[in-house]
């Protein structure tokens, strides 16, 4: 006979928490000391769940515990709920006497499209939606960050997943430089100016530095050095720099497409590759049906689409 389907009404608490600590700590003495019940008492929990399952979610091994692969499908879904459970709780406590309930967004976007993208625009969505508090961080890197917001724009590869990803758009790179500098070298062949001039960099987290300028020059079959040069930690630290003169960045012309518009920034050759890389909203599918994560989902990619970009979705 089939088993039933888990039924929120009996769904059992003490021992999703009483996992949640195990498999956080994968010890059953840190979990009890973190719960404040003794080992016992949560092994008996553990095993209640294991049996309503019906299959393991820990394996216990000589030098200690291992998560099986339902254990590892199980752990973060409920790492999330209680997370967000606290979060509101937390919320509310804080709210109280003070009027309508507001809630916290959590978002993550990388530096340089915070910063060119999102900053001039969230003031006119907190001006909209005023009992949305919005938390913001920002890591350069590829892909999810690790502290599992509940909406994020990333930097990374079109793949397939289990997330719901809405493509921003994708990115085309240049080198770019202040006007002077591209007269001074006018009529150069793009080797050669890129030869004669110091090159930018902008490093990613996990990636060698200079990445970017190599799979460029590799790209186009250019003989330069990419291994000199200043680096920064983001684009638009980058891009400031080249704007004052000091070298050569290659950088997303979409994302500075204002400051190659007004001539402040300018592209000396029609030299523009895709990288293969774009920015993507994501977010987890059973996100979907909160109201405030649907909305700003939509501010966003509506945003993008008056600011000249085409937004799609994967």
């Amino acid at each position: 006979m089939a088993k039933p389907i888990i039924n929120r009404s009996w769904i059992p608490l003490n021992a999703l928490r009483a996992f949640e600590a195990v498999g956080r700590h994968l010890s059953f003495t840190a979990g009890g000391q973190a719960l404040n019940v003794s080992q016992s008492a949560l092994s008996r929990h553990v095993q209640t769940l294991e049996t309503l399952l019906g299959t393991p979610l820990l394996i216990r091994r000589p030098h200690g515990l291992e998560l099986t692969a339902a254990g590892q499908a199980l752990l973060p879904a409920i790492n999330r709920s209680f997370d967000a459970i606290e979060r509101e709780m937390n919320a509310i406590i804080r709210n109280r006497g003070r009027g309508p309930h507001q809630r916290n967004l959590r978002v993550h976007m990388p530096p340089s499209f915070l910063q060119q993208i999102a900053i001039p625009a969230l003031k006119y969505f907190h001006r909209e939606y005023p009992d949305i508090l919005i938390d913001v961080t920002s890591t350069n890197g590829t892909g999810m960050p690790d502290d599992e917001p509940d909406i994020a724009v990333v930097y990374d590869r079109p793949q397939v997943s289990q997330t719901i990803s809405d493509l921003l758009w994708m990115i085309n790179v240049a080198p770019v430089c202040a006007p002077e500098i591209a007269t001074a070298h006018q009529g150069k062949p793009l080797e050669r100016f890129l030869r004669d001039n110091e090159l930018l960099h902008v490093k990613l987290e996990g990636q060698a530095r200079g990445v970017m300028w190599a799979n460029y020059v590799r790209h186009l079959g250019l003989d330069v050095a990419t291994d000199h040069g200043l680096a920064f930690d983001t684009a638009s630290y980058a891009v400031t720099c080249a704007m004052s003169g000091a070298g050569i960045a290659l950088t997303d012309i979409t994302l500075f497409a204002p400051e190659l518009a007004s001539g402040r920034l300018v592209m000396p050759y029609d030299a523009i590759i895709d990288e293969g890389y774009g920015y993507f909203l994501i977010l987890r599918p059973e996100d979907m049906a909160d109201p405030v994560i649907a909305l700003f989902r939509s501010w966003m990619i509506e945003h993008c689409a008056r600011a000249g970009h085409r937004p799609g979705n994967l």
